[in-house]
């Protein structure tokens, strides 16, 4: 009998693989760092050679830490980091050009041509997105129009594009696979969320040969199996879903009105809406949960793109702290931020804003400012973008939030998750396993090959951990959040438009 799923987490930062029990539990984890490029000011780029040989790795190391033999593994379930774009030879399964993060802003002139063309609310309307350099859709043309023969090859079929959830099934299976996940594909701008399937005209809008496109699945069934050499048996590769909402699947919210936040590099809340797609009146993304037997669950999603990676920052960038995990302890040295506001819009600012031109800010700066003030104010100012991305889906959705459940690394941070608590102004919930991401994919998996029984098995397997309840007044919460917002005016439209470049 099988004793595990193994779960491929493929994200910004780094490869992981977990290895989960019965129970849901973590037997082994093996995670390699994976160094970002930034070719240029606003791109952000990885090599795809690297994705993939980091991530065969750790699938490896983690079997051999459990001592568990390749034949142990039911199947093998898929979590990625999404919107990030490649672009390969479909006979060689060389890539083309480096893979483009989903944090790169190099398309941000194609997306104002765009709107400035009247197409936003096409796209909106078809894809549930915004016309933003976040998604994959203007990163393939930017590919297409930059690589030297990629557009006359694509035209021939002679190319496969895919999000790192693609790039992986062809590898794991040899290249017999193209596929991707109902998730993903509602992340390109080129999927229409009502049909299930790419849309021809949003793909005539871009200019970009449907050839390219992988088959679009559900997040639950047996997409092939992994090539022979590989692990030396062929283990079925059996589920996928884009990390946060795998993470969402992970952390049992299978019903409408519950809602996750996930705290990593950068940080995103979704709110099930259920079977159907709520458009969203305040600049809120709506998306596709998961498909399970071609039954898809929606999902409202606002996307903070720097958290974590604001904590790095005042590590990497200030030298305040030596590790991540010190940040809690130096903001917890003083009471409050000092009057300090800082808006970490390294990148520009996802939801509810979707302003690729605003660049971070300090403010509120006083010659008793500390490293201390600072790196409190790094932890608020995740805590304030999360609370107005869920301020954001109350109004698009009624149903009252009685909770927000929390994973990610940033959740093990207990002087942030009160923030939020306090913030919110609804209990903060970190359960016990807040391997959440991996774990929604290692459920999916598990589920298409009878593993698990069904979304009873999901909710059985999760487990409160810790609850933390709001204690700011009302009065207080509403006049930090009045401040922040004047914080984040001062941040917007900073940097002036990047010109479009050459590959």
């Amino acid at each position: 009998m099988t004793r595990y799923v193994l779960a491929l987490d493929q994200g910004t930062t780094s490869s992981r693989a977990l290895l989960f029990d019965r129970e849901g539990t973590v037997q082994a984890l093996a995670q390699k760092e994976v160094p970002p490029h930034f070719p240029r000011p606003g791109w952000v780029e990885h090599d795809p050679g690297e994705l993939w040989s980091t991530q065969i790795g750790v699938a490896q190391e983690a079997l051999a830490r459990a001592g568990a033999r390749p034949a142990d593994v039911a199947a093998i379930g898929i979590t990625n980091q999404r919107e990030t774009t490649l672009l390969w030879d479909r006979r060689t399964g060389e890539p083309l050009h480096r893979a483009i993060v989903w944090q790169d802003r190099r398309t941000a002139p194609l997306c104002a041509e765009l709107r400035a063309r009247g197409l936003e609310d096409t796209f909106r309307e078809r894809t549930g997105l915004l016309l933003d350099p976040y998604f994959s859709g203007t990163k393939l043309r930017w590919l297409l129009d930059h690589v030297p023969g990629a557009r006359e090859r694509a035209e021939r079929g002679e190319l496969a594009f895919g999000t790192v959830d693609s790039w992986l099934v062809y590898q794991l299976t040899g290249g017999e696979r193209h596929v991707t996940d109902a998730t993903n594909a509602s992340r390109t701008l080129l999927y229409n969320l009502h049909t299930g399937g790419w849309d021809d005209e949003l793909l005539a809008l871009l200019d970009i040969p449907r050839a390219l496109l992988p088959e679009v699945r559900p997040s639950s069934e047996v997409y092939g199996h992994t090539a022979a050499h590989l692990f030396g048996h062929r283990i079925p590769v059996a589920g996928i879903a884009g990390d946060q909402q795998a993470a969402t699947f992970g952390q049992a919210c299978l019903t409408p009105g519950m809602a996750k936040n996930t705290y990593g590099t950068g940080c995103f809340l979704l709110l099930n809406t259920g079977e159907q797609a709520v458009p969203s009146g305040h600049r809120l993304l709506t998306t596709v949960a998961w498909d399970l037997g071609g039954r898809r669950t929606y999902a409202l999603e606002g996307s903070v793109f720097v958290a974590g990676a604001a904590v790095g920052w005042l590590r990497d960038g200030l030298g305040l702290i030596r590790e991540a995990g010190e940040v809690e302890a130096l903001a917890a040295s003083v009471p409050t931020s000092g009057g300090v506001y800082f808006v970490p819009a390294f990148v520009g600012l996802g939801a509810p804003y979707w302003d690729p031109y605003a660049r971070g800010t300090l403010v509120g700066l006083t010659r008793g400012t500390t490293g201390a003030h600072l790196a409190r104010a790094a932890l608020e100012a995740t805590a304030f973008q999360s609370a107005e991305v869920l301020l954001a889906m109350r109004q698009d959705h009624a149903a009252p939030l009685r909770e927000l459940r929390v994973d990610g690394g940033g959740s093990r941070n207990a002087l942030l998750m009160q923030m939020q608590a306090d913030l919110l102004g609804v209990p903060v919930v970190r359960p016990r396993v807040t391997e959440t991401t991996a774990l929604g994919a290692a459920l999916l998996a598990g589920l298409a090959v009878g593993f698990w029984e069904g979304p009873g098995d999901v909710t059985r397997l999760w487990q409160e951990e810790r609850v933390f309840e709001p204690a700011l007044p009302g009065d207080e919460r509403e006049h930090r959040l009045a401040r922040w917002r004047q914080a984040v005016e001062r941040s917007r439209g900073w940097a002036e438009e990047e010109q479009d470049g050459e590959a």
